[in-house]
């Protein structure tokens, strides 16, 4: 009966919850601050894409890992503290030719969009996964789908009205550069939490 117990108590979990239960206001500060400085390492992993005004970074994979591991209302607020604190004149957001890596012009360029939409995304995946979407492959794997899907949505939206483009300039440039590397961080994501989960699980049932 206590191993049932602790079993759905795991399937009801976030990761953090899992691994770290305590939850005060000091342990949630410290993972928000640790989520910003994370989001802002993965941001300066970014390659220039010829002809493109977005480049390729970490971020999308951090929204991925911050919203899985934090759930929505914690992995949202971490994400919100990231634009906000760039705006305010941190230099977290991903090196640009063109722009300064702070400021709110990084939020009102053309590429400001797919920073929305992470931010919307990180409420949704965390949402999700809260409600066991990242526990097993089958529900993780459309569930970064559809996190992904709604970043590039505002991204290419903002992009093509931004730039004044149509919309195959806008998917030419904003969209199709990334499918590759985007698809690879669903695929290792989706694949590494059920097995993540399937550990965590084990331990406490041990």
């Amino acid at each position: 009966m206590e191993k049932e117990m602790t079993s759905n108590r795991v399937q009801s979990q976030t990761l953090r919850s899992a691994v770290f239960p305590a939850s005060t206001a000091l342990t949630h500060s410290l993972f928000l601050v640790g989520g910003v400085l994370f989001l802002s390492a993965l941001a300066q992993i970014a390659i220039p894409v010829p002809g493109s005004p977005v480049p390729v970074t970490g971020q999308t994979l951090g929204v991925f890992l911050i919203a899985t591991t934090y759930g929505a209302r914690l992995a949202t607020a971490t994400f919100a503290t990231y634009l906000l604190a760039a705006i305010a004149g941190a230099p977290l957001f991903a090196p640009s030719a063109t722009l300064p890596n702070h400021g709110l012009a990084r939020i009102t360029s053309a590429t400001g969009g797919y920073l929305i939409g992470m931010l919307v995304a990180t409420f949704v995946i965390g949402y999700l996964a809260q409600r066991k979407a990242d526990q097993k492959f089958r529900t993780s794997f459309p569930m970064l789908i559809l996190g992904t899907a709604i970043i590039f949505a505002f991204g290419l939206t903002w992009l093509r009205f931004s730039l004044e483009m149509s919309w195959s300039q806008a998917i030419a440039v904003g969209l199709t550069p990334f499918i590759f590397g985007e698809a690879l961080k669903i695929a290792i994501t989706a694949t590494s939490l059920p097995l993540i989960w399937k550990r965590i699980s084990r331990k406490l049932n041990a």
